[in-house]
């Protein structure tokens, strides 16, 4: 699609036993080059997105829904099955295990093809047998986004602080997060996405929706 923006990389979705649930994207090709954010949810509901500059911040909240916005370095090193994140008040440790017969499944998925509005539309059935789980909806301002899913694993260990209190060990994502159109699996998982967002009608891609729904800071 002409005009649409295309992100290839990993999202991670887990709960934690404290009530917050986090989901970490880690896009290795992006119209952003390689970056990374984070989308948090608070036991009451507040949900905060921290990214690692105003650009992506901005394009981000014009996507997706938040009380706060933060703009703070955020950092991902992965080592093995161990991925290690810090992202201004949030310090977290995760760890994922081996991939099951789904996710050998979606290995054979054809980057192409992921990226695809019609596959979307195809795996979007099955997806909804999962709560809360959509591969297609709207990203906002007359724009539509959709996801293809080519790798999956589990996160099976974690870890970590937000803003210096302990977020307790590893829980599903319940309830589901809010950001957007869908949530996370409630199991908690690693998966390996090529998100699209197309354009907004008669306007260019991120263009005057980004930062008209929340509270930004540095």
């Amino acid at each position: 699609m002409k005009g649409a923006l295309r992100f290839d990389g990993w999202i991670a979705g887990a709960g934690t036993s404290s009530g917050t649930r986090v989901v970490l994207g880690h896009w290795l090709r992006s119209p952003f080059g390689l970056f990374s954010d984070v989308m948090l949810e608070e036991a009451g509901g507040r949900r905060l997105l921290l990214a690692p500059t105003r650009e992506t911040a901005g394009f981000v909240a014009g996507v997706y829904r938040f009380e706060r916005v933060r703009v703070v370095p955020v950092s991902v090193v992965v080592g093995g099955a161990v991925w290690d994140v810090a992202a201004g008040p949030l310090v977290l440790r995760f760890t994922v295990g081996r991939r099951g017969p789904l996710g050998v499944l979606l290995r054979c998925v054809p980057g192409v093809l992921a990226a695809r509005p019609a596959w979307a539309a195809l795996t979007d059935l099955p997806a909804r047998l999962l709560p809360g789980v959509r591969t297609r909806g709207s990203a906002g301002a007359g724009r539509r986004e959709w996801y293809g899913a080519r790798d999956l694993l589990p996160v099976t260990a974690l870890a970590g602080s937000f803003e210096g209190g302990d977020l307790g060990g590893l829980a599903p994502v319940d309830p589901p997060v809010r950001f957007g159109f869908g949530s996370a699996p409630r199991t908690p998982a690693l998966v390996r996405v090529v998100s699209t967002v197309g354009p907004v009608r008669g306007r260019s891609p991120g263009g005057s929706a980004a930062g008209q729904r929340h509270t930004a800071d540095g």
